[in-house]
């Protein structure tokens, strides 16, 4: 997700230049046959009204596009942002049941509630990651994304290996879907508190409903990526684009033909490429913001909202050190 509140020059062009080189010489190539073609009265300009009515239509439909993709935006960035605070109210609800046990030792107690903490900051290591294993293929601006099923990828799990035993670690990765298991082991453990006396029935009910808001948020983060942008939206609003400006050299080639005698009939292509850039990258700013847990320079900054939960379950259980605070690389907080 970018921090700053205007973007760098290099991300705009990266965002524009081949439609900019694409705009330039296309309505370059028109202006000159446009020229040659009027000596021998031949016209193959077009009416400005009709393309300003297209323009305007195709305003209106991409950004309907991107209001629908920026809402997927949102609720991902609002699921996280419940994911912080339920995992905040996990932490305080398993340091306050379990000092009141009277059944453990304050050893054992100390050890509980490590394992139950360090194995949550597990699982949203595991549900970030989830998240991210691309399942997007027409797309080649995807950064590197981390996958389960590559060997050579274990490195990049150490986020969650370090939370939990070796054992839990080799059980929950040969599942389908591993944070579900991980919240599986949760609720193992609070029953074997329960039935030890070491929570009451209330606690029990009560942390177990948090762990229920837990699948309820990894749940719906999963409906995100697993339900694309409708394709009849995303699809069509690029069709619209690409001839509008397909259309653009030729209704603005009669324009300024027209001022001037035809003296600055080639100021189409600057004004051409202008609008078309405009356009394009109307049309370009719905399509990367479509999908939120991708790994994209826009998306939801998972690993750092990790970080700040890890940093404040892990000063709650008073444990050292403390992880740094996430800083954006490039004003990208990813």
């Amino acid at each position: 997700m970018f921090v700053k509140r205007k973007l760098s020059p290099k991300v705009v062009f990266k965002f524009g230049w081949k439609n900019i080189i694409w705009a330039t010489l296309w309505s370059a190539l028109v202006v000159f046959v446009y020229q040659e073609l009027l000596d021998k009265k031949y016209h193959i300009g077009i009416p400005y009204m009709p393309l300003s009515t297209i323009g305007i239509a195709v305003a209106f439909y991409v950004g309907f596009k991107n209001n629908q993709a920026y809402d997927r935006f949102w609720e991902g960035r609002k699921i996280w942002g419940g994911i912080v605070n339920y995992s905040r109210t996990w932490a305080n609800q398993v340091l306050s049941y379990l000092d009141c046990s009277q059944s453990l030792s304050k050893e054992e107690i100390d050890r509980i509630e490590r394992r139950l903490v360090h194995r949550h900051l597990a699982w949203i290591n595991t549900l970030r990651i989830q998240l991210r294993y691309t399942t997007i293929f027409d797309r080649s601006n995807l950064s590197y994304v981390p996958s389960f099923r590559l060997e050579n990828d274990r490195d990049n799990l150490t986020d969650i290996s370090k939370h939990i035993s070796d054992e839990e670690y080799e059980k929950v990765m040969s599942k389908v879907n591993p944070a579900t298991h991980i919240n599986r082991l949760q609720g193992a453990d609070l029953s074997m508190l329960k039935k030890n006396g070491s929570i009451t029935d209330f606690q029990y009910v009560n942390m177990m409903t948090t762990l229920e808001e837990f699948y309820n948020l990894q749940g719906m983060c999963e409906r995100i990526k697993s339900t694309p942008f409708p394709r009849q939206f995303a699809y069509f609003g690029s069709l619209f684009v690409w001839i509008f400006i397909g259309l653009l050299p030729f209704g603005m080639v009669e324009e300024f033909y027209h001022i001037e005698d035809g003296n600055i009939v080639w100021l189409t292509v600057p004004f051409s490429a202008l609008v078309s850039w405009i356009f394009y990258t109307m049309e370009i700013v719905g399509d990367v913001s479509e999908d939120p847990f991708e790994n994209y320079i826009n998306d939801v900054p998972m690993t750092a909202i990790c970080r700040t939960i890890e940093r404040d379950l892990l000063q709650l259980i008073d444990e050292e050190p403390i992880p740094e605070k996430a800083q954006p690389v490039d004003d990208i907080l990813l």
